[in-house]
C-alpha cells in the first residue's frame, strides 16, 4: 500500500497535526486513507503517542473540510475539521490548513460544534480574510446537518474504508 504523509497546519503555516497512513482508495465522496492501531502522531513536532484504535481519513476533493472516522471503542464515532481545500504537493503527502472548527459526532449520537471560540479568536490573531470565515463558517452548517441526518459519507459509505485498517 502507498503510504502518504497528512499534515495539517495553522493558517500562519505552523506545523500542526501530522502522520503517515496507508492509501486505501478513492470513491465518488473522495480520498480514503487509513492509520491503523499504534501507528504515530504528532502535533508540531511533538509526539502524542501512537494511534489508540484504527481510524480512516476522507479527503474530498473540493470541499472546506476533512473527515475522520473512528472505529469503536473510541467514544467520537465521525470527526470532522474544518479546513482549507485539501492540497496535494505530491502523491505522498496531502496538506490543508485547520481553522479552527469541528463537528463531532460521539458514539451517542450527539453531534455538536466545537471550538467556536478558538474560530473567533483565530480570525482576529490570524486575520482570517472574509471569504475564509464565510466558507467555513458555511461548511460547519452544512457538516452540522448532514452528520447530524447520517448523509453519506456520514451514514455507512465509510464502514467499508474502515474494514481495511481494523
Amino acid at each position: 500500500m502507498k503510504r502518504v504523509r497528512v499534515v495539517w497546519r495553522k493558517f500562519d503555516g505552523a506545523l500542526h497535526w501530522n502522520y503517515e497512513t496507508d492509501l486505501l482508495g478513492e470513491d465518488e465522496h473522495g480520498i480514503w486513507l487509513g492509520a491503523r492501531t499504534g501507528t504515530p502522531v504528532h502535533r508540531g513536532t511533538t509526539s502524542t503517542g501512537p494511534v489508540e484504535s484504527p481510524h480512516v481519513l476522507l479527503f474530498p476533493r473540493r470541499a472546506w473540510w476533512t473527515a475522520c472516522f473512528n472505529a469503536t471503542p473510541h467514544r467520537t464515532e465521525i470527526y470532522c475539521d474544518i479546513t482549507s481545500v485539501a492540497h496535494w504537493p505530491s502523491e505522498t503527502e496531502v496538506t490543508a490548513i485547520d481553522l479552527d472548527l469541528d463537528v463531532i459526532r460521539r458514539r451517542t449520537g450527539e453531534v455538536i460544534l466545537a471550538d467556536e471560540d478558538e474560530f473567533a479568536v483565530h480570525q482576529v490573531r490570524y486575520g482570517y480574510p472574509a471569504d475564509v470565515i464565510a466558507e467555513a463558517q458555511a461548511s460547519a452548517d452544512w457538516l452540522l446537518s448532514a452528520v447530524g441526518d447520517r448523509l453519506e459519507p456520514f451514514g455507512s459509505a465509510y464502514h467499508r474504508w474502515l474494514e481495511l485498517v481494523a
